[in-house]
């Protein structure tokens, strides 16, 4: 290797970690909110008269896993309800949890009856080959069709038990 490419290879290599180490503290902005006369409430990255630093942890871009791919969150990671989030009384709650369980329980219901009605399509649609005639007069099946006919009826069937299964695990979480 000449001379030339060596230096031409250092500084490349030098560009791309300076770059690397500069990159993350050129993402860090500040962020300023303003709230004007009529209330409204504006953020920016550009202080305005008025404007208050807004102080923000670094956002976590690990997506809650740490680097050998476990959860990092735990059950004191929480962090705790503001005392002015808004509260429901239990017999409130209780009421909507009742009228939620009976809204699941209708939908179950129906998908349970889509069910029946799908299977039943199903098993029609097993006794009724596809057929066509041929010029001569032979009756001769025609598998393809067929086959994609109960492809489609098998795919309603199986739709239908997911959302079953779904709604049933949402049920039984309720309780």
């Amino acid at each position: 290797m000449t001379k030339k490419t060596v230096k031409t290879k250092q500084i490349t290599l030098l560009s791309i970690l300076l770059t690397g180490l500069i990159l993350p503290t050129l993402a860090q902005a500040e962020i300023y909110k303003t709230v004007d006369a009529n209330g409204n409430v504006t953020y920016s990255n550009v202080k305005i008269k008025g404007a208050k630093k807004l102080d923000l942890e670094p956002a976590d871009t690990s997506f809650g896993t740490n680097s050998s791919g476990e959860s990092k969150r735990t059950p004191q990671a929480k962090n705790p309800t503001p005392a002015n989030f808004p509260k429901v009384d239990s017999g409130t709650q209780n009421q909507r949890d009742g009228k939620r369980k009976e809204i699941l329980q209708g939908e179950l219901d129906a998908e349970k009856k889509a069910l029946d009605d799908a299977k039943k399509a199903y098993a029609e649609g097993e006794s009724n080959p596809e057929v066509f005639k041929t010029k001569d007069g032979k009756t001769l099946r025609n598998v393809s069709k067929f086959d994609e006919k109960m492809k489609t009826l098998q795919a309603d069937v199986d739709a239908h038990q997911r959302n079953i299964d779904l709604l049933q695990k949402e049920i039984n979480a309720t309780n």
